[in-house]
This record gives structure tokens, sequence and C-alpha cells, in this order.
């Protein structure tokens, strides 16, 4: 059991933990997408669909989200790739497993390539070319000023398009993730589109596996969570 997570600025994480088996080590970190949080109802339902199945779930909100100390202000890919790696500092004694959506599929592959505590990784209509996501979604907006899909206290922030701007794309750190990879992603999403998730997966080595659902969309509707849950927990219990 956790206790407390604190990133390396000193901000405390906000988390929930979701038990499996008594004893066991093996753990999902589930991992949000940019605006979101730790209790959007989909995290919340892999997460006790992880613990039913006796595997051990976290779901963190990034710093300045959710719950969590910081600012959105400071909310970058950079920024939550570090708090992903204090998120692993507090889980010595486990086998981590990575499962981000959206941004934090991003997060995850760039963590991975780097990090070799993360021993499996889960993208969730991951995004990969995030300086096109960036420019496509954002890029007629004045950091400062509009809000980020007109949600009430998201201002697009500067910070924010210049770190997008500068990764450019995760498919170079995809190249390097060796470790087994599940990729999930509808072919209905209209904001990461499927492309992304091929991109990644065919940079990707073995073993790797990439699960379509038509007509799904960004956020698994409709009615298309259940699925994704059952997909994530059955590759678990295989791998």
């Amino acid at each position: 059991m956790v206790d407390r997570i604190v990133n390396s600025h000193g901000e405390r994480l906000d988390f929930s933990f979701h038990s499996g088996t008594p004893g066991s080590k093996r753990i999902v970190v589930i991992g949000h997408g940019v605006t979101g949080h730790k209790d959007r109802p989909f995290h919340l339902a892999l997460a006790d669909g992880l613990a039913g199945a006796g595997i051990h779930a976290l779901r963190v909100s990034w710093s300045g989200n959710g719950g969590s100390e910081g600012r959105f202000a400071d909310s970058t890919i950079t920024k939550e790739v570090a708090d992903l790696g204090s998120v692993i500092d507090a889980l010595p004694d486990y086998e981590v497993t990575y499962a981000g959506h959206s941004m934090g599929g991003a997060v995850g592959v760039l963590r991975a390539s780097q990090d070799a505590r993360i021993r499996r990784l889960i993208s969730l209509a991951g995004m990969v070319h995030v300086r096109a996501f960036a420019e496509h979604h954002f890029g007629k907006l004045t950091p400062g000023r509009d809000l980020m899909w007109d949600k009430s206290g998201m201002v697009l922030s500067a910070a924010y398009m210049d770190d997008l701007r500068h990764i450019g794309s995760t498919v170079e750190a995809a190249s390097r993730i060796s470790v087994p990879w599940l990729l999930v992603h509808g072919n209905a999403d209209s904001l990461v589109a499927l492309q992304d998730s091929r991109d990644a997966f065919a940079a990707g080595r073995e073993p790797k596996e990439l699960v379509v659902f038509d007509g799904c969309d960004h956020v698994w509707e409709p009615g298309f969570t259940p699925r994704m849950v059952d997909t994530v927990v059955g590759w678990c219990a295989r791998t």
C-alpha cells in the first residue's frame, strides 16, 4: 500500500489505490490525458476490473490536474514523464505496468523508453504525433488567454505548446520499447487518430499487440468501456 506520492517539485500527487490479490506484486499505474484526471469513469472501471482479476491498480492525477498539487499552467508531457517516475519511485516492491490514455499514452512511451522499471506498457488511444495534435486542436488559440476545449479554468499555456512542439513525436521513443506492449484504439476517434497507434505499433519491438475497436471514439463510447477493460485485463492475465 502507498501512503503518499510527491513529485520532484515537492507537489503531492492525488491517487487512488485498488487492492488486488493480497501479497501480489503486480500493479498497473493508470495515467490520464490532457485536461483529464484520475476519476474519469473509464479509469475507475479499468482499475476495478484489474483489482477484480487480482492485479493491484493505482489511478493518479498528474500535478496541476484533479486533486493534485501544482499549477495547471505548468502541466506538460515532460513534467508528467517526471511525475510518472515519482510514482514508480513510490512502488519499489511492485512489478509495474503502466497504462496511459491519450496524452498519458505519450507519457508512458517516453518514460518506458528510458525506465526499465516499467515491465509492461499499455497505450489507450495514445497520442503519438504530439506536435501535430497541438497545432490541430490548439494552434489557433492564444496561450495565456484561451481555454482548452472551452473547459473552465483550463487555460492553454505557452509551456504546454512549446513542450509538444519540442517533442514532436514519440515514434523514435517507441522504437526503443522492448517490453510487452498493448495498444488499444477506436477507429472513430476524432481527437487522436488511429494512425497514431498504427505508427507507434510499427515502430515498436516485439512482443506487441494492436487492438482496434470499430466505431469507438476517444473515450470508449458508445459503450466500449467494458470491452476496453476486458481487453486490458485479459492481456495482463496472459502476460
